[in-house]
């Protein structure tokens, strides 16, 4: 990820290899990303009938209810038989969407939204640090996207630079959620996942944890990334790490204090 120089790393693809860690685990019974798609059809509502229709299919009853999308119980009019449909919500513009998943005998495709811009990660290698203006407006794409994860009740468990990527007009983009989970408030999670360098103080203590909190760490982390070109707290093991969270990182002092 980033080059280990002494207690902060900058942004460097030279020891990408040597410094990459991730500890990837699960919660007990997690399936994995919550983002699944159908194919996209053209909606139009039948003349004769006040029920909704979406292709063929009329749309009955909800029998479903997730947190990014519905299931709806439908009728597919040509053979009468019953199917259901997931219906998920685009009115977000920050997460990358999913468009459809096409599987196979041995293969799952899935069919993703381009973000032409790459990596922020590699924007910060080629580029440098970001202007206070430029790392205002990325930031606050992140936090709007992340907001609107948490209120449908999801935290995405491993938001870095890496997983930030940028569209063909600049705008930031979340992927990679495959670290995420539902939580619930007063249920707690226990699963260390996802990046050391992002990672949350209650992590590394093993404590129990909500949920959006440590995203809410992980968010401060990229913007302490964004802004000095370097990661606040960096080491080549878990024990560096953990000691380095017992200190404060320097304030970059290049930036204002409004920002």
């Amino acid at each position: 990820m980033y080059t280990n120089c002494s207690k902060q790393c900058t942004v460097s693809r030279d020891c990408h290899t040597s410094c990459k860690y991730n500890y990837r685990a699960r919660e007990a019974g997690t399936t994995g990303s919550e983002s699944t798609a159908s194919t996209r059809v053209s909606s139009s509502r039948s003349r004769t009938s006040d029920e909704p229709h979406i292709g063929k299919y009329k749309l009955l009853k909800t029998i479903g209810k997730g947190n990014f999308a519905k299931v709806k119980l439908a009728k597919h009019m040509p053979t009468g038989k019953e199917v259901a449909i997931k219906i998920i919500d685009k009115t977000q513009l920050n997460p990358v969407k999913l468009f459809q998943v096409i599987e196979t005998e041995k293969t799952l495709y899935l069919v993703m939204e381009y973000a032409s811009g790459g990596e922020v990660f590699d924007y910060l290698v080629l580029h440098g640090r970001m202007k206070e203006k430029e790392a205002r407006a990325k930031f606050r794409q992140i936090v709007s996207a992340v907001q609107y994860c948490h209120q449908k009740k999801i935290i995405h468990r491993d938001l870095k630079a890496e997983n930030l990527l940028l569209d063909s007009e600049m705008n930031i983009k979340i992927a990679d959620f495959g670290f995420s989970n539902e939580f619930t408030p007063g249920n707690k999670l226990d699963t260390f996942c996802g990046s050391p360098p992002y990672a949350a103080p209650e992590l590394f203590q093993g404590k129990k944890y909500d949920g959006p909190e440590v995203d809410v760490w992980s968010l401060g982390v990229i913007l302490y990334t964004l802004v000095s070109g370097s990661l606040p707290f960096d080491g080549s093991t878990l024990r560096e790490l953990r000691e380095y969270h017992s200190t404060c990182p320097q304030i970059v002092k290049t930036y204002s204090r409004s920002f």
